[in-house]
């Protein structure tokens, strides 16, 4: 009994303290819960403010643990020599000349091995500066920025292009157009309607320096103008110096890079393609692309021959026996010919094929034309019910195209996009498009950028943003994306291309202002080396241009590591959402730099 009641006066004090020592841990846990809560404000804060840098770490994990420096194994990227100041990777002259010249076979891509590529920064020319600003830059650009004069001898009495000092001029003629192409354009909207709506987007074949794309804008028509590397000396070049769209490219063995039913208008006007030959494949290839009810523009020889045949230095006979072959091209794909009126022609693709008896494909994808050979079979349309009917849908007139459900969606083509998602992405790019331009107000201000790239572009939701914007956006649907969405990208009334960035694009150095890339680095992780793709993007990004990417934190602090050895100014900010979300953005600019002017000092080297 004498040991009991000590133990009994001990308890309550013990009870005490024990309920002293759990307020205390409460006590501590509430403030370090509020300091933490603090501390995560401020980082909300100063990540919403633009152009400031997030207080957060970006470093990967694995470096952090390791205590790996950042300058480590971080390669180091020279400038090219001046002479690859216009290299243009897959369309070397050089390389091209190894291949079949039958249908112009080596002037398709050809691109070096890998092992072949160039591991240095491509150049601008010396005396390099910035293009004039649209729209002065649609009739001007600097001499120094694409130093060729070939065109202003050749093409000397057709009004291209003129060297006035320092600068181009280019008065908008064309060989088949000398009062100018607007008033070329005027004619042909004569013939059919240009102003309606109805025609969005046109494919320009064999382009020139592109003055009918340029003079269409006005109209609200969208051009993808093309023409090979070497034809005429640097024309795609010019093209996308006055700020025109533009890629090389030329019609020859391989399908165009661009999906079926993609433009409402092509055009050739003296373009030198032998439409009428190969069995009529060029002509097919362009019904391919061209949209149910959409119109071929072909003026040039043969049209109008009995009054130009002397002057184009051909015979009568053979004029005459080259149009009829055309003729009979464009009956074998049911074309019917709307008007020919002196030197224009005008064609027009049925809206379906329920009564076309012609040799159709067999089962195909149609949209497959990526290094995917022509065939001399017409592609047939979408299945219909009757003959009034549209294949494939009908599309809205422009610019309630842009925002209509794509019939390719509407229609359930694209697996797993539906008008819900296609609904939701077009607000979140509003809300995306909204916060870079907080971040790079440059990208807000009229006439700072012009030719925009989009590298991975979905639905292109990042372009329909900046539509009533100065600027143009190429929307690249890489491959090796999950799902083939270009089509819907053109039924927006929208223009882009098929690209793998494991190989060079088929454009020239300096050709775009502004680089936006969503995603594309995770979905190339394995595929080829990042280096590869960044200096691809060095190549075609102009001098002070700028780089909007989006992706995981970890890849974009891999892609900051090289565009820094690369000397851009480069920053990692917190997504739209705040700093919770993995997906970084990386913004930057490059640096302006140009090759060296040739010494006049024969000692120095």
């Amino acid at each position: 009994m004498a040991m009991a009641g000590p133990v009994k006066s001990i308890a309550p004090y013990l009870k005490t303290n024990r309920l002293h020592a759990w307020l205390l841990v409460f006590l501590l846990c509430s403030v370090s819960y509020l300091l933490g809560s603090w501390r995560k404000a401020a980082v909300t804060i100063a990540a919403s403010k633009p152009c400031v840098s997030s207080s957060l770490d970006f470093r990967p994990r694995r470096a952090q643990d390791e205590g790996a420096s950042s300058s480590e194994n971080v390669r180091t990227y020279p400038p090219c020599d001046v002479k690859h100041s216009e290299h243009t990777p897959c369309e070397d002259p050089k390389r091209s000349h190894r291949f079949d010249r039958r249908r112009l076979i080596f002037r398709e891509r050809h691109c070096p091995e890998r092992n072949e590529t160039l591991k240095c920064r491509v150049p601008a020319p010396p005396g390099y500066r910035n293009p004039f600003r649209w729209p002065t830059s649609r009739d001007m650009a600097w001499y120094a920025n694409v130093p060729h004069k070939e065109l202003t001898v050749e093409k000397a009495v057709q009004n291209w292009i003129q060297f006035e000092g320092d600068r181009f001029r280019f008065p908008g003629g064309g060989t088949m157009f000398p009062n100018g192409a607007d008033a070329y354009i005027d004619d042909i909207g004569k013939l059919i309607d240009l102003r309606n709506g109805s025609i969005r987007t046109a494919i320009d074949t064999g382009c020139g320096v592109a003055s009918w794309g340029a003079y269409l804008l006005s109209r609200g028509i969208l051009a993808m103008s093309f023409a090979p590397r070497d034809t005429h000396e640097a024309q795609v070049q010019f093209a996308l110096e006055r700020g025109v769209p533009a890629q090389i490219g030329v019609l020859a063995s391989k399908r165009l890079p661009y999906p079926s039913r993609a433009f409402d208008m092509a055009h050739c006007s003296r373009c030198l393609i032998p439409w009428d030959l190969f069995d009529g494949i060029y002509l097919i290839e362009v019904d391919r692309v061209l949209r149910p009810g959409g119109y071929w523009v072909l003026s040039g020889p043969p049209i109008n021959w009995k009054n130009h045949w002397s002057g184009w230095q051909r015979t009568k006979e053979d004029l005459s026996a080259e149009q009829t072959r055309i003729e009979n091209v464009a009956k074998s794909l049911c074309w019917k010919k709307l008007v020919e009126k002196d030197d224009i022609a005008i064609w027009q693709k049925p809206i379906n094929h329920l009564h076309c008896k012609v040799n159709l494909c067999p089962s195909q994808d149609p949209d497959k034309a990526w290094y995917t050979g022509m065939e001399t079979c017409l592609t047939p349309l979408p299945r219909v019910k009757d003959g009034q009917e549209i294949s494939g849908g009908e599309l809205a007139n422009w610019p309630e195209r842009l925002n209509a459900i794509p019939p390719r969606i509407s229609k359930g083509t694209l697996p797993g996009i539906t008008a819900e998602i296609f609904q939701r992405e077009t607000a979140l790019w509003e809300r995306r498009v909204s916060y870079y331009k907080t971040v790079n107000n440059q990208l807000g201000l009229a006439g700072r950028y012009r030719n925009l790239l989009d590298m991975n572009a979905y639905l292109g939701g990042f372009a329909a943003t900046l539509v009533q914007d100065p600027v143009w956006v190429m929307n690249v649907v890489p491959v090796e994306a999950k799902v083939n969405t270009l089509g819907a990208i053109y039924e927006r009334g929208l223009i882009g291309t098929y690209h793998s960035w494991c190989e060079a694009m088929s454009t020239y150095p300096r050709a775009y202002d502004l680089i936006h890339a969503d995603s594309l680095f995770s979905l190339y992780q394995d595929r080829c080396e990042l280096d590869d793709i960044l200096l691809e993007m060095d190549r075609v990004l102009r001098p002070e241009g700028s780089f909007i990417l989006r992706d995981d934190v970890d890849m974009l602090v891999k892609v900051k590591r090289i565009i820094d050895a690369m000397n851009y100014d480069s920053q990692i900010v917190d997504h739209e959402d705040g700093p919770l979300v993995r997906e970084k953005l990386l913004f930057a600019v490059k640096s302006y730099w140009t090759a060296s002017a040739p010494s006049d000092d024969p000692h120095t080297s």
